[in-house]
């Protein structure tokens, strides 16, 4: 799988060589450009997919043998919301992992403390989750998911130790910032877009159909579909004698610093 590093010394030394070229033959313009737009659209590629791990090690999922998955929701908490999650993850005995926008965990503090104390886990998810997150300089960027910690840790006494990029977007100012507070970076293998899926049987498809041990599921707690169709997702994933846990515990990492 190729890295930034390695994708920026081969197209170095392909333009190395279309100049040594140039000294013998002559080297057509729409030949450098070429090598330029498809540069960008390899960088590109590598910002958006997350699994790619281009700029940073990034976990996904964990062996199919480990008969297991885990349940990861993000962009809360949200009241009224994240506690009818709650309630259904508590009446089916799952645990789960939480990957919270700080500003919100600063204005519910309470909710946090609730997750928490139900025996999830809250992960950094930004402080506020904006468009512009990944263009930032990375100094701007550390200290945006400093202040995000900061607010996890006060709301529930622990710093988080793990971190999912907002959008799964990533560059070298995040992955400068993420190195330097020594975060890890979890991912996903099933994408359930929910924010943007309306129809409950279509979602359900979604993220059943190719369902398999190892596998870590996004969601988001602030949709209503969402909610919806917890119960009979669960459901699926114990008839088919999976097991839930939650992501630090599928993935071996440390949950808090």
């Amino acid at each position: 799988m190729l890295k930034f590093k390695t994708v920026n010394i081969i197209f170095f030394l392909v333009i190395i060589l279309l100049m040594a070229l140039n000294s013998v033959f002559s080297v057509s313009i729409a030949s450098y450009i070429a090598v330029a737009v498809l540069y960008l659209a390899i960088v590109t590629h590598g910002s958006i997919s997350l699994s790619a791990q281009f700029f940073i090690p990034v976990r996904c999922k964990a062996d199919v043998s480990s008969g297991a998955i885990a349940i990861t929701f993000d962009d809360g908490p949200v009241p009224g919301k994240t506690e009818k999650i709650l309630e259904v993850l508590k009446s089916y005995n799952v645990s789960a992992a939480f990957f919270c926008i700080g500003h919100r965990i600063a204005d519910n503090p309470w909710l946090a403390k609730k997750i928490h104390d139900s025996g999830h886990l809250l992960g950094n998810h930004s402080y506020w989750h904006k468009n512009t997150f990944d263009l930032q300089t990375s100094e701007k960027i550390e200290i945006e998911l400093n202040t995000a910690n900061r607010a996890i840790e006060q709301a529930i006494g622990l710093k988080p130790n793990l971190f999912r990029p907002p959008f799964g977007v990533t560059n070298p100012m995040v992955a400068n910032a993420i190195a330097r507070l020594g975060l890890k970076t979890i991912g996903w293998s099933v994408r359930s877009l929910d924010t943007i899926t309306k129809n409950r049987e279509a979602l359900l498809k979604r993220i059943t159909q190719s369902l398999k041990g190892g596998d870590i599921i996004l969601f988001h707690d602030c949709c209503t579909i969402t909610l919806d169709i917890l119960p009979d997702f669960l459901d699926y994933v114990f008839a088919r004698g999976l097991k839930v846990v939650r992501v630090d515990e599928l993935l071996n990492e440390k949950a808090y610093a």
